[in-house]
């Protein structure tokens, strides 16, 4: 059920007892556990922390604890299927589920008793009507009571023929109710989407308590971020969520005017501000962020001859020499970055960029150290993802959890170099995907598969990289083609999981369209075309729209999936 006093039927429940922390691996879900870390600190609250990547770690998880632990809090896992089937919990376990993934599973929402969700209320979640989905089953009329009545068989004989009628009609009315249940629940679970970034939902408790400090309005907006990034949300979502986050901004962050009140230089500030949609810019030079950004790497065409001549034009109506681009943002000249974001947007509009400035904020960590709120995302995501092997399974997500804290700045500039390393792997596998045509037309969706031995590959083996790349190999692609409709198909990219099991990845993108509300169908597609071909496939991962498949039956379940969404 639905959680609408979050401190009252929430915090002030887990705060006297041991709780369990399930965390999925994304960055929201890691921002909105740094804001719960710094409340439970607070309060002296007792819990463990437990990273998840997927279904088959979130069982595993609860039923070694399950024992020692009565109170479980889930984030971005959980919402969107039914957890009681799935964990077989005892009676007294209590789960608060705090997941950006929608929509959410009907069982769950109409739980009272052991299943709290945290879900912002403005939230538009659609959910059918309990009397539509569940229906308390009829008792059987008793035998007895019909038979005591009335001894004449004429009597006898005329009651047979009305308790038949009734029971035809009743039977009539369920299957009719039956198929009116399953269309509203075909329609209510037929598209995956996100909702609020659980960070956010976080930070609304904290602010609720009066606890909220500016590290963890920071987390807040790294989450919220993280969702622009990963393309989760509408532009109209983050304009809203970021016009929220700024009053908090306006509160936290006020300098006053009179010298005795004034932050010091070395405070934690943040600000709100226009920046350049340029990926890491500032940590990097301007001309390797122009080629690494998927947004002017699409529009410039920079995989052709012709578009690097179109960069090259580019820089010079910008009046911005070659010796000043390609070095270091911090060595720049101070003239030109001054006005640097005026004469950038000035060119980006004639040259068909018209979106390249962006509603952000940056951190200032005393005079030197200063970060945008898209570095951050880049950077614990590349942590996160990092396929150099350190230890065990959980030391990346430990290091990305930690280069969120502004105390380990060296891990937060570890991060900042795996990242770059990340967006020159995407965008050289994008340029080599087009260039050399991987991306076919397969009917209803588009379809890329990375070969083993390419380079990179083993980067996007992992989820958010993979999402990453196909999101970008998109939009290059939308760019690239004359053909009308292939702009408007969706696309199914496929890499190599593991080359020893012999398994793929596979990811579903919604069509790149102006309108498009970021909602993807893959997922019940994905499940239906596994099920129909009896292809060994596991949906292990908490977004719906990512399988992973064995090699050998790819072929029949493409040809399954072309056929069902045909």
């Amino acid at each position: 059920m639905f959680v609408s006093d979050c401190r009252r039927e929430f915090y002030d429940v887990i705060v006297t007892q041991r709780v369990l922390l399930l965390v999925a691996s994304d960055v929201d879900a890691l921002c909105a556990c740094k804001i719960l870390q710094a409340l439970f600190q607070c309060d002296h609250v007792q819990y463990t922390l437990v990273p998840v990547s997927g279904w088959q770690e979130l069982e595993t998880a609860f039923l070694e604890h399950k024992d020692q632990f009565k109170y479980f809090i889930l984030i971005n896992c959980g919402a969107n299927v039914d957890l009681l089937e799935i964990l077989q919990p005892e009676e007294d376990t209590f789960f608060f589920v705090c997941d950006s993934h929608r929509p959410i599973n009907v069982v769950n929402v109409y739980n009272d008793t052991q299943i709290k969700l945290l879900v912002k209320q403005d939230d538009d979640l659609d959910v059918p009507a309990y009397d539509d989905i569940f229906r308390d089953e009829e008792e059987e009329e008793e035998d007895s009571e019909n038979e005591s009545e009335g001894s004449e068989p004429s009597d006898k004989r005329r009651r047979f023929e009305e308790d038949v009628i009734e029971r035809t009609m009743k039977r009539r009315q369920r299957r009719e109710w039956e198929a009116r249940r399953r269309e509203i629940l075909f329609d209510y679970e037929q598209y995956e989407y996100h909702g609020t970034s659980s960070a956010m939902v976080m930070f609304d408790l904290a602010w609720m308590m009066s606890k909220d400090l500016n590290d963890m309005l920071w987390w807040a907006i790294v989450g919220l971020t993280d969702q622009w990034v990963q393309d989760k949300i509408t532009q109209m979502k983050y304009v809203t969520d970021i016009g929220t986050l700024q009053r908090h901004v306006s509160r936290h962050n006020h300098r006053n005017e009179d010298e005795e009140n004034a932050l010091s230089i070395d405070c934690t500030r943040i600000a709100f501000e226009y920046d350049l949609r340029l990926a890491l810019y500032q940590h990097w030079s301007l001309y390797e962020s122009l080629c690494n950004t998927s947004y002017t790497s699409a529009r410039l065409k920079l995989w052709s001859v012709q578009g690097q001549k179109r960069l090259q034009e580019f820089l010079a109506d910008m009046g911005l020499p070659l010796k000043q681009v390609k070095q270091k943002f911090s060595s720049m000249d101070m003239s030109l970055k001054e006005n640097l974001r005026e004469m950038i947007e000035e060119s980006a509009n004639k040259f068909g960029m018209k979106d390249l400035r962006v509603q952000t904020f940056s951190i200032h960590f005393g005079f030197k150290n200063k970060f945008s709120a898209s570095d951050i995302v880049y950077a614990t995501t590349s942590l996160m993802e990092n396929i150099e092997k350190e230890g065990p399974e959980t030391t990346n997500f430990i290091k990305a959890l930690d280069s969120l804290s502004r105390g380990n700045l060296d891990k937060l500039h570890q991060g900042l170099d795996l990242a770059k390393k990340q967006l020159r792997a995407i965008q050289q596998t994008v340029a080599s995907c087009i260039c050399t045509n991987l991306v076919i037309s397969q009917g209803p969706f588009l379809y890329c598969s990375l070969m083993e031995g390419t380079p990179d590959v083993k980067l996007f083996s992992k989820p958010v990289s993979l999402c990453l790349l196909s999101k970008n190999l998109l939009k290059s692609f939308v760019c690239s083609t004359k053909n009308k409709r292939c702009k408007l198909l969706p696309l199914i990219m496929a890499a190599p999981m593991d080359v020893e099991q012999g398994t793929v990845i596979m990811v579903g993108i919604p069509p790149e369209t102006e309108s498009s509300d970021k909602k993807n169908f893959f997922g019940r597609a994905f499940e239906k075309a596994a099920d129909s071909t009896s292809s060994r496939a596991l949906h292990n991962h908490f977004d719906m729209s990512i399988i992973e498949l064995k090699t050998e039956d790819r072929s029949k379940f493409l040809d399954a999936l072309i056929s069902l969404l045909s």
